[in-house]
């Protein structure tokens, strides 16, 4: 505002006949009364904007001469009013009206001569002038607006998807421990079961239940202690201890569960082909929940499983004839067999789906119309361009399981084909 009134003042020192003096009585009055509204040009900019023009259309009546700074105030009050107006339209309104205003003053003083028109393009220029820095400004804090709305936003996006990722890890962690723990329990149930059962009839049985038993838990402690050991480490490591598990490794699985009394059929059709390590490793956990869910609930000690192999997918069958008994047999005890009462239902069957869905595929659970239970999963396969079989109808994911009824061994008998 200082810097406003004494340009005001400076103006007021030229005179008509291009001579300088002191600055009369009416210089200091229309500098006082200019500068005097300058404050609240934040608050009310057209309110300014109107004072200091009223102010300069004044000035030649008063016999001063109308310079470009006699009238700074509302060249001033002109750049707060369009770096305030909410539409270009209006910012451009503002400062025209000021510049026609200010120029339809200038012949009020009575003899208009060639100088005139020289300072009447000189207060005409100067309104708009402040009006396209006011723009520039204006866009200028538009633009660093957006971009700290971008940053921010990124900022969100960033947690947001970290959080994203920290729960999709919680649940592939807490999908893994379960698969791990219920089929490791399960199997150490069922023989601790059978052990218990033969303890005094068949020692010799009993003896070789246990030995069994002692091999599951040891495994199961192993596994337990390898992936609690990944959620202790800092960083990530250059390569796993060991390959994740797949079909390749489906006859360990199935022998596991024949040694705990579980007498388990596979049959295969169609030629195995090479799975991504995520459907591979997904293919294992289904047929080893499907298999831990018969041993747990089915009250059966049968189960079959079928591995139907397709161009574009492979589909995954286990399926039981079991009702569900949770009864003491008086035969030797399945490993469905429990005197435990019924348990809460688990998320076996909730991880098995989400586990097809995340590669891609999907899964079915349901009870079987002529009774058991039916587990059966439908999982995507690479094209046969992006695959190499190899000889023998070996793949990347094991090749045939051994002891799975093929379609060449059809002719043998179809004991085991699931429904």
């Amino acid at each position: 505002m200082a810097t406003a009134f004494a340009l005001c003042l400076l103006g007021g020192v030229i005179q008509v006949d291009d001579t300088l003096s002191a600055p009369p009585a009416a210089a200091y009055a229309i500098a006082v009364v200019s500068c005097a509204v300058l404050p609240v040009r934040h608050r009310a900019p057209p309110a300014a904007l109107a004072a200091t023009t009223a102010a300069g259309v004044l000035v030649p009546p008063l016999g001063l001469l109308l310079t470009p700074l006699i009238v700074a105030p509302a060249v001033i009050a002109a750049y707060s009013c369009a770096l305030a107006a909410r539409t270009e339209r209006r910012a451009a309104a503002a400062v025209l009206l000021t510049s026609a205003v200010l120029v339809a003053a200038i012949p009020l003083s009575g003899n208009v001569s060639w100088k005139d028109a020289s300072r009447m393009g000189a207060v005409a220029v100067f309104p708009p002038v402040a009006g396209v820095l006011a723009h520039a400004v204006r866009n200028r804090r538009a633009y660093l607006a957006a971009v700290e709305e971008r940053a921010r936003r990124a900022e969100e996006s960033r947690d947001a998807e970290a959080r994203r990722r920290v729960a999709e890890e919680r649940v592939r962690i807490a999908r893994e421990l379960h698969d791990l723990v219920a089929h490791q329990i399960t199997l150490a149930h069922a023989q601790a079961t059978v052990a218990a059962h033969f303890f005094d009839a068949r020692p010799e049985q009993a003896r070789t239940s246990l030995q069994d038993l002692i091999g599951t838990t040891a495994q199961a402690l192993d596994e337990l202690r390898a992936t609690v050991g990944l959620l202790r480490q800092s960083g990530d490591t250059a390569a796993p201890a060991e390959p994740a598990p797949g079909l390749s490794r489906l006859p360990a699985l199935l022998d596991s569960f024949r040694r705990a009394g579980l007498e388990v059929s596979v049959h295969q059709e169609g030629t195995a082909g090479p799975l991504p390590p995520g459907v591979d490793l997904t293919a294992y956990r289904i047929v080893q929940e499907a298999l831990t869910n018969v041993a747990r609930h089915a009250g059966t000690a049968t189960a079959q499983v079928r591995l139907t192999w397709d161009r574009d997918r492979v589909t995954i069958t286990v399926a039981d004839d079991g009702r569900g008994s949770r009864a003491a047999p008086a035969t030797p005890p399945g490993p469905g067999a429990s005197a435990a009462p019924d348990r809460p239902p688990g998320h076996g069957l909730i991880g098995m789906r989400e586990r097809a869905t995340a590669v891609g595929g999907h899964l079915f659970a349901g009870p079987r119309p002529e009774g058991g239970f039916l587990v059966r999963a439908r999982l995507p396969v690479p094209p046969a361009g992006d695959t190499t079989r190899r000889p023998g109808g070996a793949t990347a994911a094991g090749g045939p399981v051994p002891g799975a009824v093929t379609d060449a061994g059809r002719a043998g008998g179809k004991a085991g084909e699931a429904p």
